[in-house]
């Protein structure tokens, strides 16, 4: 496979930067022992797919293993909240999510943390964008056809989603608010039971991640109706963006790695750097797009200023729709 534009520019500035990473690590002697990754979700899933090789190649860079902690729960905030209270000497590493960092504290109230006070922002790694699917037995053939269903249905459709105030909630629900459309919010606690349930005609639509449903639409057992990103995407290039009918719209989840609030800059830099080099790695790009998510390899000044905008975004979205998770 040939190295991306993204790719190459990654590795180079990756390898600009080494000397002066280099002379950090010298003076700090980091690391000296193994690296704990808190990841706040169960393991196989997306996170797992995506932080895994990277583990693997800072594992191979710094000559200190790189162990991956899995400790899922409560929306992925008990894990958040275990990797914030860490040391921040880079010792204990947090593969952050757009859940439990920007919609938990909008959406729930037992949250502890302050996302924007607690933590040290080092990269975006992937923004993860989902697709609108419906059953095909509902006969909608795009995204307008659709709504015109949904508003003419008896009763709401209903959609699911992989929880209340998650992404795949709040997309269905912006998308009832832009149409006028009226729609029934049926919640699971994952994404397996709901495909299994929409396949079996027991709820009308959704929105999923692409890698989890890209096999039912080629086989044409689900429909793909929009994209959650502003424009289209290479891995579904015929079905068209949301935004294309509702301009605007835009719904997507997010990884990235962060440290406790006191992390020093250059363990900042250090780790940026070295997961630049990895996010480089064609194989790792090949995977990650294979799966319907988009390497993004911000710099830590950009990943705070996408936390912030969303805990804002979604603060706004949270007052205007009351939603709340618990």
């Amino acid at each position: 496979m040939v190295v991306s534009s993204i790719g190459r520019r990654m590795l180079l500035g990756g390898m600009v930067a080494a000397p002066c990473i280099g002379k950090a690590h010298a003076q700090q002697g980091w690391p000296d022992r193994p690296i704990r990754m808190i990841n706040p979700w169960a393991p196989g899933g997306p996170s797992d797919l995506l932080a895994r090789p990277i583990n693997q190649r800072l594992t191979e860079r710094l000559g200190k293993p790189v162990v991956m902690d899995n400790r899922p729960g409560a929306n992925g905030t008990i894990a958040t909240a275990l990797a914030l209270r860490s040391p921040p000497d880079g010792y204990t590493v947090l593969l952050a999510h757009a859940g439990p960092l920007t919609l938990a504290p909008n959406f729930q109230s037992n949250v502890t943390y302050d996302p924007l006070k607690d933590l040290v922002p080092v990269m975006q790694i992937a923004s993860v964008p989902t697709v609108l699917v419906c059953r095909p037995e509902l006969g909608a053939a795009d995204l307008t056809s659709f709504i015109t269903i949904a508003k003419a249905a008896r009763q709401p459709l209903s959609y699911a989603s992989v929880g209340q105030g998650s992404t795949t909630h709040l997309a269905a629900e912006m998308l009832s608010r832009l149409s006028g459309a009226p729609m029934l919010h049926v919640p699971y606690t994952g994404s397996t039971q709901a495909i299994i349930d929409m396949l079996a005609g027991r709820v009308d639509f959704a929105f999923f991640s692409i890698g989890a449903v890209t096999g039912h639409l080629e086989a044409g057992r689900l429909k793909g109706l929009a994209i959650s990103t502003l424009n289209r995407m290479s891995r579904l290039p015929d079905i068209p963006a949301v935004a294309e009918t509702y301009p605007g719209f835009e719904m997507n989840s997010w990884y990235g790695i962060a440290l406790p609030a006191g992390a020093p800059r250059w363990l900042v830099e250090r780790l940026h750097g070295e997961c630049t080099v990895a996010l480089a790695v064609p194989e790792y790009q090949q995977l990650v797009q294979e799966s319907g998510m988009v390497i993004e390899a911000t710099d830590p000044d950009a990943f705070g200023r996408k936390i912030a905008d969303d805990l804002k975004r979604w603060g706004e979205f949270a007052k205007a729709t009351g939603i709340r998770a618990g």
